[in-house]
């Protein structure tokens, strides 16, 4: 995988990318998680972003192995990578959890509803694919909030390596 793209680094144009689409996927996946009707219409695009997420945070953590060849080693660099290698699990943890619970939900029967007079409006069906799917629908949500948490703090410890230390947010006036 190529490190540069017309003489800038590519890693920190896929982190954009990376930091849009995890949290967009994380959001996507809490909300199909805990609402069965959003599941149902939207689970396929949780799935399909998940899909993009991972991809994108695998090709940027490449470029950026790539260009840690070229930047002196410091310790805030290692603290950096360190937190980012532990991302691509997250977002793959969420993307296999989000896919199951898509998968279990349309492999389920629809819930029999009837409704009139002698009739009942509970679920026809209730058993063991109502188990799988609360605790997919749980686990969705952990990984979520965790793929959220990790990009925020790769995000950051990637800025305090870039920027230094605890002058992040400081900017120079002119």
């Amino acid at each position: 995988m190529p490190t540069f793209l017309s003489g800038l680094p590519l890693h920190p144009l896929l982190v954009h990318a990376v930091v849009v689409l995890v949290p967009l996927s994380a959001l996507g996946a809490v909300v199909i998680a805990v609402w069965p009707a959003a599941r149902r219409r939207y689970g396929s695009l949780v799935v399909l972003g998940a899909v993009a997420a991972l991809g994108a945070t695998f090709l940027a953590e490449q470029a950026g192995e790539g260009l840690e060849r070229y930047l002196p080693g410091s310790p805030a660099i290692s603290s950096h990578m360190q937190v980012a290698g532990t991302l691509k699990l997250w977002v793959g943890a969420l993307f296999v959890v989000t896919a199951a619970l898509v998968f279990v939900h349309r492999r389920s029967p629809a819930p029999a509803r009837r409704e009139g007079p002698g009739t009942t409006s509970a679920p026809a069906t209730a058993g063991p694919s109502r188990l799988v799917a609360g605790a997919l629908a749980l686990l969705t949500v952990v990984a979520a909030v965790g793929a959220g948490v990790v990009v925020f703090l790769a995000g950051d410890s990637g800025a305090r390596a870039v920027w230094g230390g605890d002058r992040v947010y400081e900017l120079q006036q002119p």
